[in-house]
């Protein structure tokens, strides 16, 4: 019998692979790069920082500017109320969102098709800003937490998704447990719901990222400081004013004094990062396979 050599790379295809691991080094440092810069900076002396130029590792490491930043109280204000939206947004939505993806899977739904494009047209169309904030304020939800919550509580694409999700699953499981004398809510929660674990996550992961990011309800809906978002707050700091007051907040004057309002600016940055960061590292490994579940079928 015959033994069959493997075949030798040739120079072309050791060219071609160098080329693509190049290349996709290269977009991996693009794209972690801005990141790693925002929390080096925040970690370098501030004077020693302002010489410019890359960020690879801390200049001078100093943990200053976040020891100032933890004796501000209004940061920790911004950062309990994104916490609390968040955590309880993404909570609503999720739960709607599968209260409202399940029945529109159901084949025997009557008007589904038209209940589907009444979804469907609102991802293409909206009132616009100032029928939305009459709305709202004729709901008396200005200056209040709620206005974080129930407007955005069901994202139609997520739904689509999740609903593409409950299509794939056959049949014949719901309708067995129906003929064991199950009901439809012993069906969606024992049934449904543990099948499509991985898109729910995925889905839960994008409402965690755009509560968390939320940033043009606190500016058009809330003038109350004390439901100012984290996100309101970097704004402020953007501008010169707004890191100088920040800086000012601080008990420590004469430390506040050594930090330059850029590292103010970073610290904070590099602040609200982190929780975004620690969810997805939970749920990452949930997010390609539901993508792909929710991409499969219309």
């Amino acid at each position: 019998m015959a033994i069959v050599k493997p075949k030798k790379k040739r120079c072309g295809d050791m060219v071609t692979g160098i080329f693509i691991n190049f290349l996709l080094i290269v977009v991996i440092f693009v794209s972690l790069y801005p990141f790693w810069h925002v929390v080096m900076y925040s970690l370098s002396d501030s004077r020693a920082a302002m010489s410019g130029g890359l960020f690879l590792w801390p200049r001078q490491f100093t943990l200053l500017t976040y020891k100032l930043m933890f004796e501000t109280t209004r940061i920790f204000v911004a950062f309990r109320n994104s916490i609390a939206k968040t955590v309880i947004g993404t909570i609503i939505s999720v739960v709607v969102t599968v209260l409202v993806a399940y029945p529109l899977s159901r084949e025997e739904l009557r008007g589904r098709k038209m209940i589907q494009f009444l979804f469907y047209f609102t991802m293409l169309f909206s009132g616009g800003i100032i029928p939305t904030y009459m709305l709202i304020k004729d709901l008396e939800l200005l200056d209040t937490f709620w206005v974080y919550v129930i407007p955005g509580a069901v994202n139609v694409y997520n739904m689509f998704i999740l609903r593409s999700a409950f299509l794939m699953i056959p049949r014949s499981l719901p309708e067995s447990a129906m003929l064991d004398g199950a009901n439809p809510i012993q069906i969606l929660c024992y049934i449904i719901l543990p099948l499509s674990r991985a898109t729910i996550a995925t889905i839960t992961l994008y409402y965690v990222q755009g509560n968390w990011n939320s940033y043009m309800d606190g500016v058009l809906y809330v003038n109350d400081s004390k439901l100012e978002l984290l996100q309101v707050y970097m704004r402020r700091l953007i501008s010169q004013a707004g890191a100088a007051a920040a800086l000012n907040e601080a008990k420590n004057l004469s430390a506040a004094s050594m930090v330059t309002e850029e590292s103010t600016k970073m610290t904070v940055i590099a602040f609200s990062i982190i929780p975004v960061i620690i969810v997805y590292m939970f749920l990452q490994k949930y997010f390609m396979k539901g993508v792909t579940i929710g991409a499969v079928k219309g």
